[in-house]
């Protein structure tokens, strides 16, 4: 490649990716991001639904991260003093959420790159001058360097054609599914505790209105293990919605009032495996790849992973130019 700065696609705008360019667009190079989604969330989405007493919203997916790493909490401590973030101690003692909801400091982080939104990148496609996207809507621009930066088995489908070794990487990590449950009431429930974690078919129960700069409205995050979800991913929303319901009553021991809004979210791509490589990058073909299937199931890891890419970027010759 030649020596300056370097064109970068970086495809998924979640925690890794987001995290990888800005350390990319720190160092100077030109960070362009595409992502399947209308604005920014992931798997740390934010969901809002309309209720006969006003709009809920509801953590869908992450339903809190923690730091354990010196670098990760450190950002999240700037985070809290600009009220992004705030701890959810019911969760634990290291547990933090995002303010309103989950996806803020992504929405953070977008706010300085370039983001193309609602772009599902379908292939990437190489010629003599370097590296293209293709979607629906066409072909991208010219990029240096591509970066994958979505759940392990998208990201094969990707990589397959150009990049087999990483390819084979990505399909060898398999993602834990998840059916979530979101459900708003006109009165809070007699339940005491705010959250409930079970080895059985409701694996996580949350009052998600008890998180930090949420509405008073009562809302519940229900989310069923990952062998039921697995065993159930085709069922009907609407069944998966009255056996998870039944689920929380039974944990609560009584019957609960209906609710006033309930919708199921079928996270086909949830909870990812562990890895150790941190992240992949062939400097031969310009293309990597990061996310948190290649360190651990948590938001930190993504971050760490985005990070780790970077740097490999940045500090190999075929990429600084050295």
């Amino acid at each position: 490649m030649a020596q300056g700065p370097k064109r970068v696609a970086i495809v998924g705008a979640g925690m890794a990716g987001l995290a990888c360019a800005a350390k990319l667009g720190r160092a100077g190079h030109a960070v362009q991001m595409f992502d399947k989604a209308r604005g920014p969330g992931g798997r740390m989405s934010t969901r809002r639904l309309n209720t006969p007493l006003g709009e809920a919203s509801f953590d869908h997916g992450a339903q809190y991260f923690t730091t354990r790493g010196d670098r990760f909490r450190s950002r999240v401590e700037r985070w809290s003093v600009e009220g992004i973030v705030a701890p959810w101690l019911v969760a634990g003692p290291d547990a933090w959420v995002g303010v309103p909801g989950m996806n803020a400091p992504l929405r953070a982080l977008a706010s300085e790159q370039t983001v193309t939104w609602d772009h599902p990148v379908e292939a990437l496609l190489a010629d003599g001058q370097g590296w293209r996207l293709g979607s629906q809507r066409g072909q991208s621009g010219i990029f240096d360097v591509v970066v994958v930066a979505i759940p392990a088995e998208q990201a094969a489908v990707l990589l397959a054609p150009h990049e087999p070794a990483l390819a084979a990487k990505a399909a060898g990590s398999r993602t834990q599914p998840c059916w979530t449950v979101m459900a708003a009431f006109d009165q809070r429930l007699p339940i005491e505790t705010d959250v409930a974690s079970d080895p059985g078919l409701l694996g996580w129960a949350a009052r998600n209105s008890s998180k930090h700069g949420r509405a008073k409205l009562e809302t519940w995050v229900l989310q069923a293990s990952s062998d039921w979800s697995r065993d159930h991913i085709e069922d009907p929303a609407d069944a998966v919605c009255e056996v998870l319901l039944e689920a929380l009553q039974q944990r609560a021991g009584r019957n609960l009032p209906r609710p006033i809004a309930i919708q199921a979210h079928r996270w086909r791509y949830a909870r990812s495996a562990s890895g150790t490589d941190g992240a992949l990058w062939s400097p031969q073909t310009g293309l990597g790849c990061c996310g948190d299937w290649l360190i651990g199931p948590r938001v930190e890891c993504a971050w760490d992973s985005g990070e780790a890419l970077a740097s490999q970027l940045i500090a190999g010759p075929a990429f600084s130019g050295a």
